[in-house]
């Protein structure tokens, strides 16, 4: 069974929500919108967001690093939200494994939210229904798109290319490969949902400069470069400048 889903290298997310806008951009505008907000400017602002971008610090001082972390729906294999529905408004394509909402049998009981484990189910407060990722189903199938932009949203607008989507149970596909070759994981998989989404680990790389390499020797501010016209023993720039 094909099941589409995103693969998140926290290695390269610099952390600037291009993601999370252009998820908003699109599907509040699409057959998932509208994303309500409350009061967005004021002291206390609430609104809907299918994907968000966590900041932690790690480590100890002076030993610190920032850790960036997009989280929305995984569309789990085995989802908890789907069994608990009432209505059956939550629901599982065989056909790519999507887990979507049905708005017109949703009754915003929020039984969905409380099953899920990874906290991404949103209720609009204005529809009073609840709301999740879609991988911008309603985009991805279109055909009168390019076939290059047939993709979720916050895809093709990251800046780095921290976000893949394809066919995980696709061994071929370029999903598979990234998430064998780096060793990517899944959520929290002691739930036992198997989050389709998944996410590289960060790789720790060190790099080792002798004190004679942090001196730029192609600098064209050095006097050496300037042209045989130039004042040979004027000071330069790099002389009075601390870069």
């Amino acid at each position: 069974m094909t099941q589409l889903a995103l693969v998140i290298d926290l290695n390269v997310c610099v952390g600037c929500h291009a993601c999370v806008t252009s998820c908003k951009e699109w599907n509040t505008s699409g057959s998932a919108g509208f994303m309500t907000d409350e009061n967005p400017y004021g002291k206390d602002p609430t609104g809907t967001f299918f994907n968000r971008v966590q900041t932690y610090e790690i480590g100890e001082f002076p030993n610190t690093e920032t850790l960036h972390f997009p989280k929305s729906c995984l569309h789990c294999e085995d989802p908890p939200c789907v069994p608990v529905c009432p209505t059956g408004a939550s629901y599982k394509r065989e056909s790519d494994g999507i887990v979507l909402v049905d708005y017109d049998k949703c009754i915003g009981c929020r039984y969905c939210s409380w099953a899920c484990p990874y906290g991404v189910r949103e209720i609009d407060e204005t529809q009073k229904v609840m709301k999740k990722c879609t991988l911008c189903v309603d985009r991805i199938y279109d055909q009168s798109l390019p076939e290059s932009e047939r993709k979720p949203a916050c895809v093709l607008a990251c800046p780095t290319s921290a976000r893949l989507f394809g066919d995980v149970h696709d061994s071929e596909s370029d999903v598979s490969a990234v998430i064998r070759e780096e060793g990517g994981y899944q959520l929290m998989p002691e739930w036992g949902t198997k989050p389709a989404n998944h996410y590289l680990p960060r790789r720790k790389t060190r790099m080792r400069i002798h004190e004679d390499e942090l001196q730029r020797a192609d600098n064209p501010l050095n006097k050496e470069q300037r042209g045989p016209r130039g004042p040979i023993d004027a000071p330069t720039l790099d002389d009075s400048t601390s870069w």
